[in-house]
Parts: structure tokens; C-alpha cells; sequence
């Protein structure tokens, strides 16, 4: 069982500040967490190859097609404010 000085040491790590009631009531479900930690690290994993993720992942991306690129009118179209050639924003960076 972890000591109520174990969690305010992990909630001053962690940038937490944490109320006298809030340590008692994290010290039980911190120690099951850890103990819990504690039954995976019996569980035996020799042999098996570290992995990235838990289930195989394949690339979803489709390869780029080159086609006809957007008229610039459609482009335009929903723009809040244009000059007909390019789309008109708020200045933000002062000359």
C-alpha cells in the first residue's frame, strides 16, 4: 500500500494539487493500480516481438492521383470576402 507522502511526492511530480481528502481517497486506487502493475510484470513475454500497437496496422492512405485542379470561381465561391482572384482575410501582422 503506498503512504499518503508517496501520492502528494506523485502529485507534486505531476503538478497536482491535491486537497488532504483527495490523497486518502487516491491511496487505495493508486496501490491497486500498482498492484495490478504487479500481476502484469509475472505474465512471461519471452519470445514475443515488441510491437507498436496492440493489432496490425496497414497504411489507409490511397495513392495521389493527379487530376484537374478546382476552378478558381468554385474555389471562391463560399468565400466570406474575395477580389475575384484571391480570398481576402483580416490583416494580422502590422507593416
Amino acid at each position: 500500500m503506498l503512504s499518503e507522502d508517496d501520492i502528494r511526492k506523485v502529485a507534486e511530480l505531476a503538478r497536482l494539487n491535491l486537497s488532504e481528502q483527495e490523497v486518502s481517497e487516491l491511496r487505495p486506487q493508486l496501490s491497486k493500480l500498482i498492484d495490478y502493475v504487479a500481476v502484469l510484470e509475472e505474465v512471461d513475454t519471452d519470445g514475443v516481438e515488441p510491437m507498436v500497437h496492440a493489432i496490425e496496422q496497414t497504411n489507409v492512405f490511397r495513392e495521389d492521383i493527379r487530376c484537374a485542379p478546382l476552378p478558381r470561381e468554385d474555389a471562391l465561391a463560399n468565400a466570406p470576402k474575395t477580389d475575384g482572384k484571391y480570398f481576402l482575410v483580416p490583416q494580422i501582422i502590422e507593416h
